[in-house]
């Protein structure tokens, strides 16, 4: 949609990611990134499972669909640690909502994903990330630190 700041960006009614974190017994907290497709937006880059929201759906229900979309089925028992909300515009947001998980999962699901990984947190930046992603991810961060 064109936005309120002249922008064009997915989602009539914004759009949500999910930052998955687990916690290994006793090391530092890792967190799944999702390498997009060349058919994605910012293709080759690293960033979360996300898209479009559907028309009454909350970030958190658009996040975790999104997510079983792309990388597979989300596990029972996850816990919400919080989220971060980017508003550029009046009229659109993209909320990330993070969500630590008791194991690993994920693979990629369909066209829009190239790669699914767990990387330690300290070596997120290490990556070529999507330019959104790449602006959140100090907040992300934060938040996944003081989960801790």
């Amino acid at each position: 949609m064109q936005c309120s700041d002249g922008h064009v960006r997915w989602g009539v009614f914004g759009a949500a990611g999910v930052l998955f974190v687990l916690r290994p017994d006793g090391a530092a907290p890792t967190v799944m990134l999702q390498k997009r497709s060349a058919f994605s937006h910012e293709g080759g880059t690293w960033s979360v499972a996300g898209g479009a929201m559907d028309e009454g759906e909350t970030p958190y229900e658009a996040a975790l669909r999104e997510a079983s979309e792309e990388v597979g089925d989300v596990p029972e028992g996850h816990r919400l640690l919080g989220e971060y909300v980017f508003a550029p515009a009046d009229d659109w947001q993209y909320t990330t909502v993070v969500i630590e998980v008791d194991g690993p999962f994920g693979r990629s699901m369909n066209f829009e994903t190239d790669a699914v990984e767990w990387i330690p947190v300290d070596q997120v930046t290490e990556r070529p990330l999507h330019a959104g992603f790449a602006a959140a991810w100090p907040h992300l961060r934060a938040i996944v630190d003081g989960a801790i």
